[in-house]
């Protein structure tokens, strides 16, 4: 996950790194891992030293440098994260206000494709999080409106939800469609009590990315991000759910952080331990 390469910036465990986004490209490399899944959200809106959005996606300059960059490292980037909606939520707001932000999905569609990317994760967890009936078929009729738009691009609209197994896998089966699909998080899922396997048999044949990342369970005093197998996760059950529906699109490491300006290392070492499972 994008952001994991280097420091955190102004406290955010989780963001586009203004400042130093291009590094993460050689230690991506260095830390053996293939791909970034690149993050937009509104603190990647505010502008670099050259007035320009300092997320390169949204600027033509921005994506020359983009795309040298990954060529030059050998890093793709073929998910986007679009933690801009966790910001700004489709949930909860004005009629006016989720028209506004619908048109801000439909505009990312594109840009996904133009950085070669072939999904685009959903966030609906935390301040996003979907409560209650109205707020289950409101995001039904999002995605209705948006999928044609995903057509035209063949663009993957994947959703990370924090709902309960049976609730999701009902949620998803009102929008049938093959460009919609889940994203699965480990650590979420582990930090919520749920188990790995009930969640693939209840609707793992929607699912089209995964997340690892380990988790305090909220019943042992929070979710807090812990290193990998040192959390509630249960990482036999979570590689043998995913082997159960023969998974292998990728994994986005989305591990806890560790030492400032030793994130190449670090990464390699929660690489290594998701090998152990994962060949």
């Amino acid at each position: 996950m994008q952001g994991r390469l280097v420091p955190p910036e102004e406290g955010r465990f989780q963001s586009f790194p203004r400042q130093r986004w291009r590094d993460e490209f050689p230690r991506a490399n260095q830390a053996g891992i293939d791909y970034i899944e690149w993050i937009h959200d509104a603190y990647g809106e505010g502008k670099d030293a050259t007035g320009r959005p300092a997320n390169p996606i949204l600027s033509p300059e921005g994506l020359a440098e983009f795309d040298a960059l990954k060529q030059k490292h050998n890093i793709a980037t073929p998910a986007l994260c679009a933690d801009w909606f966790m910001d700004v939520p489709f949930l909860r707001c004005s009629p006016a206000e989720r028209t506004r932000r619908e048109q801000h999905l439909h505009t990312l569609i594109p840009i996904a494709k133009r950085i070669d990317a072939t999904r685009i994760i959903l966030p609906f967890v935390d301040h996003s999080r979907i409560n209650g009936e109205y707020e289950k078929q409101t995001v039904v009729e999002i995605l209705k409106r948006a999928l044609p738009i995903a057509e035209q691009q063949n663009i993957e609209l994947h959703l990370e939800t924090d709902l309960n197994p049976e609730e999701f896998a009902e949620l998803l089966s009102r929008l049938v469609h093959p460009l919609l699909k889940a994203n699965w998080d480990s650590g979420n899922s582990s930090g919520l009590g749920y188990i790995a396997s009930e969640e693939f048999a209840a609707y793992g044949e929607r699912i089209g990315s995964v997340h690892i990342k380990d988790r305090r369970s909220k019943f042992a005093g929070g979710i807090a991000t812990m290193p990998l197998g040192t959390g509630s996760a249960d990482f036999d059950d979570v590689f043998a759910a995913m082997q159960s529906i023969h998974y292998n699109r990728g994994i986005t490491l989305q591990v806890a952080r560790g030492t400032d300006d030793d994130e190449a290392a670090w990464i390699a070492s929660q690489l290594a331990f998701v090998k152990q499972y994962w060949q």
